[in-house]
């Protein structure tokens, strides 16, 4: 015997769909019995006729990537969406490059271990992007000799990363 007219009037009781209603297989007589929904509220009320958990997209997955990311993970090429002034600006790009690039300047001009004119050709030449990090400039001094050589300063500048930026 069908049990499909059963099925939708516990739907419309239990206030679900047809397909999350369950029936107890051991009590399938007493549920074929039912005719009324004053009966199917009688099962309902014994527990023979349930309504099944709504299921749901399970997170897990979402988490762990998630984790992964937080750890520096997952970065790669592959991943990303857009070009790459599009994830970090042209114009931060440029701040990161040049702030670090004329603070060496500055502390090179100050410690007078190098000419001001000296300090004005690189400041422009940095200006225009000629340098590409702080490395090269020190590598552009060294190859046209322009650090001056004191008889109290005869060690190289030391140039420390600035915290912060």
């Amino acid at each position: 015997m069908n049990v499909g007219g059963r099925k939708r009037i516990a739907a419309q009781l239990l206030k679900c769909g047809e397909n999350r209603v369950w029936f107890d297989p051991k009590r399938l007589s007493e549920v074929k019995e039912a005719i009324t929904k004053s009966d199917i509220r009688a099962l309902i009320r014994d527990l023979a006729v349930q309504k099944k958990p709504e299921l749901g997209s399970s997170r897990v997955r979402a988490r762990k990537r998630l984790m992964q990311k937080r750890k520096g993970r997952q970065q790669g090429a592959g991943s990303r969406k857009g070009k790459r002034t599009a994830r970090l600006p042209r114009k931060r790009a440029w701040i990161n490059r040049i702030r670090p690039q004329r603070d060496v300047l500055k502390k090179l001009n100050d410690s007078g271990l190098i000419s001001p004119a000296t300090y004005r050709l690189l400041y422009k030449k940095a200006k225009g992007g000629f340098f590409r990090s702080r490395r090269h400039i020190k590598l552009y001094l060294e190859e046209h000799k322009l650090i001056k050589q004191n008889e109290k300063k005869t060690k190289k500048p030391s140039v420390q990363k600035k915290k912060g930026r």
